[in-house]
């Protein structure tokens, strides 16, 4: 399977977060060069980045699920994956901070690229447009009317 069909299988939303994250951290990654200890700022940096990606998948994952679900069963499921999701969050950081291998700051840096790709919206749908297609997809569905088919 070429590389665009599968990129056209992940949701296109993902695909939009994910694209922004690795935005992120191809810029923050050019700030290397002010820091003392290069290399633990840049493995901290995409340690961090992975986090963000893998919580990314996971919110996507979660969320799809959890619509499946009835509202009581739904929220306690978001509520459970929030929790897990944070805790891999918080471990990922401490193990950082404990091996002292990475530079903990800069993960966490890494980790903020899931909220900066949310705000570089309008940069990653340009991306998202040019191997998606054109689709507007805030266009609202038809809905029946007087029990008709559309």
């Amino acid at each position: 399977m070429r590389m665009k069909e599968k990129i056209i299988r992940i949701n296109r939303t993902l695909f939009e977060l994910e694209t922004g994250i690795l935005i992120f951290g191809a810029v923050c990654q050019l700030f290397a060069f002010l820091t003392k200890d290069k290399a633990g700022y840049s493995l901290g940096l995409w340690l961090g980045i992975l986090t963000a990606a893998v919580s990314a998948f996971h919110m996507w994952w979660s969320l799809d699920r959890a619509l499946d679900f009835p509202e009581k069963e739904a929220v306690k499921s978001l509520s459970t994956h929030n929790i897990l999701r944070y805790g891999f969050i918080t471990a990922v950081l401490m193990l950082i901070a404990v091996s002292g291998r990475a530079d903990p700051l800069a993960a966490f840096l890494g980790i903020m690229g899931l909220k900066a790709s949310a705000y570089m919206h309008f940069i990653t749908q340009k991306v998202s447009k040019k191997i998606y297609g054109e689709e507007d997809i805030l266009r609202p569905a038809e809905e029946p009317v007087d029990g008709q088919k559309v």
